[in-house]
């Protein structure tokens, strides 16, 4: 059994980036005889987005100069990737844009446990699925609390902000490789932007084992 590891840099707020987690998901299934470990690193969408967040719509208008017909298409597009992958995407006018480094430092105290992955998708789907504010530090203890972490340590974590210098510089890292959107799937040698097709990545995981 030969093993490569995927190196997934992306935020809880990336809907691509849950397109592409599932997409990777799907191309694991294709595999023969190569297990895959994926690790996870935190890129900020909105490093200076504001503790209260923007409605999202404002938001991905303003940011990428779009219309709100545009914006509309984009979603409809996102839920049915979304639908063909079974991850639920529930938009609602109302949806916020929300600041992800807390999230991101409580991805980096699961990452300690060996529930980094469990975090993060329980994170996508609060956000995305429950319409739920992951900059909300009772949002992020329930979710540590879910997947067996200790909710009275992670809820310290947070206030002190006891990893937010490592979360810096691990994005930082990241930044420095050239990595300037996600999802990037890291792959061996080589980086992979975007919500890539299962027989892509697939593809790539393939190579980086006749490579090693």
């Amino acid at each position: 059994m030969q093993k490569v590891t995927v190196n997934m840099v992306s935020d809880v707020v990336c809907p691509w980036c849950i397109v592409g987690y599932q997409r990777l998901q799907e191309a694991i299934k294709t595999l023969d005889n190569i297990e895959v470990d994926i690790k996870f690193h935190p890129f900020e969408l909105n490093p200076n987005m504001p503790e209260q967040g923007q409605n999202l719509r404002e938001h991905i208008m303003e940011k990428y100069g779009i219309s709100e017909q545009q914006s509309a298409e984009n979603r409809a597009r996102l839920v049915e990737a979304g639908e063909a992958l079974g991850f639920v995407f529930n938009f609602t006018d109302d949806s916020r844009m929300q600041n992800t480094f807390k999230a991101h430092q409580l991805i980096h105290v699961a990452a300690k446990k060996g529930l980094e992955e469990e975090v993060k998708l329980s994170l996508f789907k609060a956000y995305f699925t429950d319409g739920k504010d992951v900059n909300d530090q009772n949002v992020l203890v329930d979710i540590a609390n879910a997947v067996g972490l200790d909710a009275s340590e992670v809820e310290e974590v947070l206030q002190n902000g006891k990893y937010a210098q490592a979360v810096r510089e691990e994005e930082a890292i990241w930044m420095q490789r050239g990595i300037q959107s996600v999802p990037t799937f890291v792959i061996g040698n080589q980086g992979i932007a975007g919500a890539q097709e299962p027989a892509t990545l697939a593809a790539f995981i393939t190579q980086a084992v006749t490579q090693q």
